[in-house]
């Protein structure tokens, strides 16, 4: 059975996210079938067809959700130290051509938000980070062509 790795943060996240899908979204979406199935003939009853898909995706999520947190292995990012890039570091990064720095914290794949500034441990960057230290330029495939990133710091929080 392969781990999942993941934050504590994070994996709090996809615990509310399941209890919220049991708890709240489940009853919802049984009282929309229940109330589609009262209109009558069920094969051309769009109310209720839209409930079971909506069912259907709502359970998918659910048992996806209990399948990685189960196989979650959290790491407390806190107790991380070092000088290279590993699971759970903050990275910045200039990019070589614009000049532009960014910041990034390399996280499991479920917690991954770019706009948050967290990338997945899978993503092309992070595969390309791992390993690496402060100084160090690492190239990545980006669908824009290749780029080129020098790191600035490295760091747990």
């Amino acid at each position: 059975m392969e781990k999942v790795p993941m934050t504590a943060p994070g994996h709090a996240a996809l615990e509310r996210e399941l209890k919220r899908l049991s708890s709240e979204e489940r009853p919802r979406i049984i009282a929309a079938i229940s109330e589609a199935r009262a209109h009558g003939d069920l094969s051309e009853n769009a109310e209720y067809h839209a409930a079971k898909e909506a069912q259907s995706l709502n359970e998918g999520r659910i048992a996806e959700l209990e399948d990685k947190l189960s196989r979650a292995e959290i790491i407390d990012v806190g107790k991380l130290s070092g000088k290279t890039v590993k699971f759970g570091a903050t990275v910045k990064l200039v990019d070589e051509d614009t000049e532009e720095e960014k910041t990034y914290q390399i996280v499991g794949d479920l917690e991954a938000d770019v706009k948050a500034g967290r990338i997945s441990i899978s993503s092309p960057i992070s595969r390309a980070l791992i390993g690496k230290s402060v100084g160090d330029t690492v190239a990545v495939q980006a669908p824009g062509g290749e780029r080129s990133y020098e790191i600035l710091e490295v760091g747990f929080r």
